[in-house]
């Protein structure tokens, strides 16, 4: 009977320890907006879809600012912030240079405004046009989570320690990854967003002319692909911001399976795409995603992977804020 007693009110501390921590746990949830602005999905879709019907080109970049806003301090819009005259942003950084579509994300945050004015946050524009983004090149429509709210500083220093460059090695990607809490099939899985979109040669060009300090060509790159890469880039094109290279050269504006068939054969632009060859578990993904008949299961794993990378470091309840301009906060 005592033992019986004890374990009673063992599992009710439990239990209100679990209901204390949640109570106070940042979460994001399905349909957040419902009662607050119920068209807030449907104007964003409205306008991502007037956006890559003018130009195609932004979806790649619009879905990788997703991850490059997450990585960094947390899904808290930080890479949307401008500089000011005694810090640089995040958007200003060298890894960002490259990165398009700050102006749709104002766009529609103006839209957003006209129809419910103080509600939508930025972190959250960016979640929503970085899914419609996908759905928009040919992939999949998933629901999303929302209620974040928006962040209060951006440093261009603190990319360093968390975007995994596109040199790294499998055993870095897998340890980027494990520091935002997602597994090595989100790192797998998220990967297959390269399947959409361009690069600059500044990215790769170290496996074309200097892969290990002697002026010579990653020998895992497909050989014909490193000549026509050559043909575009060139020895010294390092700067150049003007040269884009397709990521995926046969599909790089419809979501599918090109990527992983790319990085079976060799093909894999960046060394981060054929380090993925290197681990029993990526590798076995890229594999099978490279002879599948269907893209149904890559594209259930992206919303699924997508999801999970829009919780890292979210700002709920009375944290952050709703910026009324998403380059400066209120």
């Amino acid at each position: 009977m005592r033992s019986s007693v004890a374990l009673s009110k063992s599992l009710l501390l439990l239990l209100l320890g679990f209901l204390c921590s949640s109570s106070t746990e940042a979460h994001v949830e399905f349909g957040f907006y419902n009662d607050t602005c119920p068209h807030a999905e449907a104007i964003v879709l409205h306008e991502m879809t007037r956006t890559i019907a003018d130009d195609p080109t932004l979806a790649g970049s619009l879905l990788r600012m997703q991850f490059q806003d997450c990585f960094v301090r947390g899904c808290d819009a930080s890479i949307l912030l401008d500089s000011l005259n005694n810090n640089v942003a995040e958007k200003d950084a060298i890894p960002n240079k490259s990165l398009r579509g700050f102006d749709v994300i104002d766009r529609v945050k103006a839209k957003l405004e006209e129809a419910c004015p103080g509600i939508v946050s930025c972190a959250d524009i960016i979640a929503m046009a970085a899914r419609d983004s996908v759905y928009l090149a040919n992939g999949p429509y998933f629901p999303i989570q929302t209620g974040r709210r928006d962040g209060n500083k951006s440093e261009a220093s603190d990319l360093m320690a968390n975007l995994p460059p596109p040199t790294a090695n499998i055993t870095e990607l897998k340890a980027f990854f494990l520091q935002k809490n997602l597994t090595v099939k989100d790192l797998v899985v998220l990967s297959g967003a390269h399947t959409i979109g361009f690069s600059h040669c500044s990215s790769f060009s170290q496996r074309l002319y200097n892969f290990s300090g002697k002026g010579d060509t990653d020998p895992s790159l497909d050989m014909e692909y490193a000549e026509k890469l050559k043909r575009k880039c060139k020895p010294h094109d390092h700067d150049d911001m003007r040269t884009l290279v397709k990521m995926d050269p046969k599909s790089p504006r419809r979501f599918d399976l090109g990527y992983y068939k790319l990085v079976s054969e060799g093909k894999g632009l960046f060394a981060s795409d054929e380090a993925l060859l290197h681990d029993p578990e990526t590798r076995a993904y890229v594999e099978r995603q490279a002879m599948a008949s269907s893209a149904e299961e890559f594209f259930k794993d992206f919303g699924s992977s997508i999801v999970s990378m829009g919780k890292i470091g979210v700002l709920t309840h009375q944290k952050g804020e709703i910026r009324n301009k998403c380059g400066y906060v209120n």
